[in-house]
């Protein structure tokens, strides 16, 4: 596992027009990292995260955007934020962002992020289905015989993996994070990791969604807390069912970017290798179209744009 990075996090009112603190830019921002979806920039002791409406499938960015997609993971993971403030601290600052991200960026604080994607599990899909039918097991947690694709898992489990600059994540075990984290930040990493999954997924079935899975990225801020960053619960860092056409043993009705996935997978002059097709305008559209549903969905907020 590679060292610890340096950070980057409803419509909201502006924070600036509500009475609450802002920081604001003292000089040109400086972009430090960019990564397949999103940009990272230094504004003086913070750093901006910034959401484009990129998609990437199999670890390629598509030279196609999907419209809006940036500002929707934003906004939702900002109201996911919200429903877990008593759990964890999150990364987020405020919405004082330049004006040419309004909407698509957060303001948030300096942390050391942690070198493991944080998998919750709660039924058996995508990654897990594959290692589950190659080795009975995710991430050194055997899972019962005779599991079928989409399966409801006896109890939500913690599979990580790795977090890799190039190329593809790769599962470990718990085991192999304690020995760069230590066991005291392991479990944490663990138990944090299962309690925000879990009241993701009471929401989330509360409003007819089923969360099959999820990966978190916490960091570690300058006291030494950890923090959870990035985004959460989005359509491109999970998996969201509709509860209502749930049957075991079969593919999903899926409102994720899995509807992308699905079609590139129909491709067969592509080797999942750069650089990624076109992406024709009608799956552009439903890929939107899903984005916009699964937050009005979760929230019950109307999408404007």
């Amino acid at each position: 596992m590679r060292a610890p990075r340096s950070s980057t996090g409803s419509r909201s009112a502006h924070p600036c027009r509500t009475g609450t603190a802002c920081r604001v830019s003292l000089g040109p921002v400086e972009l430090i990292r960019k990564g397949k979806v999103r940009e990272v920039y230094a504004d003086g002791d913070d750093v901006i995260l910034v959401a484009s409406d990129r998609v990437s499938v199999y670890d390629v960015v598509l030279p196609t955007p999907v419209p809006d997609k940036g500002t929707i993971l934003t906004q939702l993971s900002l109201w996911w934020f919200r429903q877990f403030a008593d759990l964890v601290p999150n990364h987020v600052i405020s919405e004082d962002v330049p004006d040419e991200w309004a909407g698509r960026a957060v303001r948030c604080k300096r942390l050391e992020i942690l070198p493991v994607e944080c998998i919750a599990r709660g039924y058996l899909a995508g990654g897990g289905l594959d290692s589950y039918r190659a080795t009975g097991s995710v991430s050194g947690v055997a899972f019962p015989p005779g599991l079928v694709e989409a399966d409801r898992l006896p109890q939500p489990v913690f599979t990580p993996s790795t977090k890799a600059d190039e190329g593809h994540d790769e599962y470990i075990s718990v085991e192999e994070i304690a020995k760069d984290l230590g066991e005291e930040t392991t479990t944490r990493l663990r138990d944090l990791t299962l309690k925000i999954y879990e009241r993701g997924a009471e929401i989330a079935r509360e409003r007819g969604v089923i969360i099959a899975d999820t990966k978190f990225e916490f960091g570690v801020d300058t006291d030494g807390v950890l923090t959870l960053a990035d985004e959460v619960l989005t359509p491109d860092s999970s998996r969201f069912w509709k509860a209502s056409e749930y049957e075991p043993g079969r593919a999903q009705w899926s409102y994720d970017k899995q509807f992308v996935r699905d079609w590139s997978s129909t491709l067969t002059d592509w080797d999942r290798t750069y650089p990624g097709p076109e992406v024709p305008d009608d799956v552009v559209k439903e890929t939107r179209a899903r984005y916009v549903e699964i937050y009005e969905q979760l929230t019950g907020e109307r999408w404007t744009s």
